[in-house]
């Protein structure tokens, strides 16, 4: 027996019977409040801020096909370099077409907490079904770049530095001879050579034509209700990965790197970060219904595949699970970045902690996790939300079949946005944000009004994006520091640089991601919460392997870093 056919039998127990895994579990019981308060207050903002067009992917009532389902993602993102982030939501379509004005948004901050739509000015009007965004600097002129992935043809923009973008896809080597469902994509400068390379995955091997009609087989049904068929039951997707070749043109170099060895599953978020502590690029993939994929950096140009042994590709039981968001970070102040990814309903979202070498251990019913499985969970982070110096999980729900609720109350489509707030001692206490319901997708954590505490952009179905305004009172005597990385030997921006901050007896890590939570992008400001401290120790290893150190640095305040330069401003 093979390690497939092995992981495919260690799964089978959850499958029957519908199209995406779930282990059916029970929730376990709460326990006792910790009666502490919790000051992150969240209003959402998004209408009287001007984000104003709706997210549109497939059919309202009914959505015959997954595509329909999944939806996309959003991103933070200063496209213009003026210190203030930006917004790109992406955008579906329907069979059939889509309403008028339908495409992907760009909406630019005007510094008084409301956004304009720049989207036609700066040449990103497109209809289509869009899946996830990814953001670098590819070319290192110091502009942030934007990758989308699309169920047909993915499509490399180009900052051009100036307000605009240029799609340069078939000049770069980006056209793919088939179609394809993009998913989850991540630049990545997996060779150290300074220029960002992309990975790309690939979800599901979709042809409306040739998919069965919801209720025909038993993978298109979901507790005896007929709905979309999949993912199990169709065949998955498989996952590449691009060099930067330096001219603006990138080589296909999935088979020579390793990465075209891993087949099976269906591939979705992907995030790429130094996992091992061995100052190389790792990747790991989130894959629904199926083991995901940890794909290691070998330091010569090749990836192995690791997953099972290093305790990522299952849960804690050997059972798939439906993998779709990842959030990244530092949960247990050790200086390693662990793994908060959520699920489907009836099961638990997973939290792996990380000892250090890349090896990880499955923390969920320890951390007080096992308490949620009522919902499908989708963009995730481990942020400091309320600034206590303890990072939290925060994560955004929606079910994926609309019409499920009518016969089965207990599983509406909309649903909330949750928050396990970090209790200091590995255990978390979940929380219910009192917000508007949504079928909600991909998310996005950053600063949007630079004062000092992490807002949520959040991507909705058939609604337009919440943005939630962290309103975290001053009085509070709680500071904060953000650190941004531009990058001279390394690429520009830095994508896969580590920052840990060491304050008042505890040390946090955090990288600079190109994706993450689900399909999105996040602020790469790095943003540390730090309770009382007032002043930082700053450790910085750059994607280059130069490490700098900072001592005594001042909070309350974003610090730039050069490499090499050291603190510019």
């Amino acid at each position: 027996m093979n390690r497939r056919e092995w992981l495919a039998l260690a799964g089978a127990g959850g499958l029957a019977g519908q199209g995406v895994a779930s282990r059916t579990v029970k929730a376990m019981p709460r326990g006792k409040p910790s009666g502490l308060p919790f000051h992150a207050k969240f209003a959402d903002i998004g209408r009287q801020a001007g984000l104003r067009h709706p997210g549109v992917y497939g059919g309202v009532d009914t959505k015959p096909y997954i595509l329909e389902s999944v939806g996309c993602g959003v991103a933070f993102i200063d496209y213009d370099n003026d210190g203030w982030l930006d917004i790109f939501v992406l955008n579906g379509t329907r069979f059939g077409g889509a309403p008028a004005g339908t495409s992907n948004r760009l909406y630019k901050n005007n510094r008084d907490g409301t956004f304009s739509d720049v989207t036609e000015k700066a040449g990103l009007v497109k209809e289509g079904w869009a899946s996830a965004v990814c953001a670098g600097d590819f070319n290192n002129n110091g502009f942030p770049d934007l990758f989308v992935t699309y169920w047909g043809q993915n499509v490399l923009y180009r900052n051009n530095g100036d307000g605009t973008f240029t799609d340069v896809t078939k000049e770069a080597g980006l056209v793919d001879a088939k179609r394809r469902w993009g998913a989850g994509c991540t630049f990545v400068d997996y060779d150290r050579d300074g220029k960002l390379d992309l990975f790309v995955t690939n979800y599901v091997d979709f042809d409306p034509a040739r998919v069965p009609k919801p209720g025909q087989n038993s993978f298109c049904t979901w507790k005896g209700i007929p709905v979309n068929c999949g993912p199990l039951g169709l065949p998955p997707g498989s996952h590449s990965l691009y060099r930067n070749n330096g001219d603006g043109t990138f080589t296909d170099v999935t088979a020579q790197s390793g990465v075209g060895k891993a087949k099976g599953s269906y591939g979705m978020t992907a995030v790429a970060a130094d996992f091992d502590n061995d100052g190389w690029p790792d990747i790991y993939v989130a894959c629904d219904s199926t083991p995901s994929f940890l794909f290691r950096n070998n330091h010569d140009g090749t990836f192995s595949e690791v997953a099972l042994e290093n305790g990522v590709a299952l849960n804690d039981d050997g059972m798939e699970q439906a993998g779709m968001g990842i959030g990244v970070g530092d949960y247990d102040l050790d200086g390693s970045l662990d793994i908060f990814k959520t699920h489907f309903a009836d099961d638990t979202n997973i939290l792996y902690k990380n000892d250090g070498k890349g090896n990880f251990q499955d923390m969920t019913i320890r951390s007080g996790l096992g308490v949620e499985t009522r919902f499908v969970g989708w963009g995730a982070g481990i942020h400091d939300l309320d600034n206590d110096g303890n990072p939290d999980l925060f994560f955004v729900t929606g079910s994926v079949y609309p019409e499920v609720e009518k016969k089965l109350a207990s599983y509406p489509y909309k649903t909330p946005r949750i928050v396990f707030r970090n209790l200091g001692n590995g255990v978390f206490e979940e929380l219910t944000l009192d917000l508007e319901a949504q079928s909600s997708r991909g998310c996005a954590f950053g600063d949007f009004d630079n004062d000092g505490d992490v807002d949520v952009l959040i991507w909705n179905m058939d609604a337009p994006p919440t943005l939630l305004r962290n309103d975290l009172p001053a009085a509070l005597g709680r500071h904060w520091i953000k650190v941004k990385l531009e990058g001279v030997t390394s690429n520009r921006s830095a994508i896969g640089g580590r920052v840990t901050c060491i304050y008042g007896g505890k040390k946090q890590a955090q990288e600079v991601l190109s994706q993450a939570s689900f399909y999105s992008v996040n602020d790469w400001r790095l943003h540390f919460g730090l309770g009382p401290a007032k002043v930082v120790d700053l450790e910085v290893r750059w994607p280059s392997g130069k490490k700098e150190t900072f001592r005594g640095v001042e909070a309350d305040r974003l610090v730039t870093i050069r490499e090499g330069q050291g603190i510019v401003s």
